[in-house]
């Protein structure tokens, strides 16, 4: 009996097992069965956090970089979404995305971020 590869269709030879002629074939069985799926939960935290982390190295320059809420919501960051955070002496808590921290600063009429990088002393 002839055994059709699930990707490709071509014959599949070896195992009697076996279901896809090459490791590529499975491989691109497997990821459009997923694609098709949609986006799973980790995938939409997984682009959030690539999203954030690009928008915070964008606007930050220097050693700390002030910002404007609005400029970086507009740009599609969501705070919601951090890898790590940081206490400081004052107890701010900075919110990380990978080595790009962040701060909400209090005081001012218009609401505005701190950023800053990761740096070795913060690893206590």
């Amino acid at each position: 009996m002839e055994r059709h590869c699930l990707s490709c269709n071509e014959i599949v030879e070896g195992r009697i097992d076996k279901i896809f002629c090459s490791p590529y074939c499975k491989s691109s069985y497997h990821y459009m069965k997923n694609r098709d799926n949609g986006k799973t939960l980790f995938h939409i935290v997984d682009d959030q956090l690539k999203r954030n982390r690009t928008i915070l190295k964008h606007y930050h320059k220097a050693g700390k970089t002030t910002i404007l809420q609005s400029e970086l919501f507009n740009k599609g960051f969501n705070p919601k979404y951090f890898t790590n955070y940081w206490k400081n002496s004052k107890n701010d808590v900075y919110l990380f995305c990978y080595e790009y921290g962040f701060l909400s600063l209090k005081g001012s009429a218009k609401k505005r971020y701190l950023i800053i990088d990761w740096q070795k002393y913060m690893e206590r």
